[in-house]
């Protein structure tokens, strides 16, 4: 599997994406230039070997792994990658500085975070978007599937589709969860979240529903995963954090949260007349819940 998505992605976003799937040592060669890219620039692909301890091929398959020609054309990618950032850094004033204050260390990150969200997006293709869209629309059945730090991302989604009409199933259990996916057959879909893209339980439900002859869509942040190995589709949402390490420990979601309810959006608009009538009645029910 190599680089499927934009191809403006940015080398950071791509070994993001991409390196916890990549073969050891090429997932070291990766490492070594998203930890310190301003020496990577400098260093041909022989210096680069001898730097992270390989060989000069396995620089020039990362290369390719991550969606390039050759090293000489991620070098490239890398100066340029650099020069942006540092023009932003020099004309972007809206990003405030920690002023030591815990309010000012947290305007810092969510601005860093808000700068980073575009990146987000550069994974995913028009086709892993259709084909999530058309499964909402045409499927007998869905099934949401999400554990762990995604569980909360599981269930907004499943309240938002169905206030927009389309009726989803979702179980809290690993087990109930594996049962329903078993039991969805043809012509149904099983959409799974999962950040890390290694959740035990997801992917057994997984197994399940693909066992069942369900269409498997899947929502994660790495490209290189057991889950998007397993998936007929997947949409991948980069981390706004740098590493897998970075994900396990932060968690950020913010990303597929923001992905999933720009989806849903769109799948109401695809609706027509239906999604705007189930929009309207979901509206109706929250005005009586609100008290005056």
């Amino acid at each position: 599997m190599t680089w499927t998505g934009s191809p403006e992605a940015r080398p950071s976003v791509r070994i993001a994406a991409l390196a916890t799937g990549l073969q050891k040592t090429e997932r070291k060669v990766a490492e070594a230039i998203a930890q310190d890219r301003g020496r990577a620039v400098e260093l041909t692909a022989q210096e680069l070997a001898e730097w992270v301890g390989v060989g000069r091929t396995t620089v020039i398959r990362a290369a390719q792994s991550l969606g390039y020609e050759g090293y000489p054309q991620l070098r490239v990618a890398l100066v340029q990658e650099l020069a942006l950032e540092s023009a932003a850094q020099r004309s972007d004033a809206t990003v405030p500085a920690a002023d030591g204050s815990a309010l000012g260390a947290l305007r810092s990150r969510i601005a860093q975070v808000g700068a980073r969200l575009g990146d987000t997006l550069a994974a995913l293709t028009p086709e892993a978007v259709d084909g999530f869209l058309d499964a909402l629309e045409h499927s007998d059945r869905v099934l949401v599937v999400a554990n762990g730090l995604s569980g909360p991302l599981g269930l907004a989604l499943v309240m938002r589709l169905n206030a927009a009409g389309r009726s989803v199933e979702h179980f809290a259990d690993p087990i109930a969860q594996q049962i329903a996916a078993r039991q969805l057959g043809a012509g149904s879909a099983c959409i799974v979240f999962s950040g890390s893209g290694a959740n035990r339980p997801t992917l057994e439900a997984m197994a399940a529903a693909r066992e069942g002859g369900a269409q498997v869509i899947a929502i994660t942040s790495f490209a290189r995963s057991a889950i998007v190995a397993q998936a007929d589709t997947a949409l991948v949402v980069p981390p706004i954090n740098d590493s897998f390490h970075d994900e396990l420990i932060h968690t950020s979601r913010a990303a597929l949260m923001l992905l999933t309810e720009e989806l849903v959006d769109l799948f109401v608009e695809r609706s027509g007349e239906r999604g705007r009538a189930a929009r309207a009645a979901a509206l109706t029910v929250l005005a009586g819940a609100i008290a005056e």
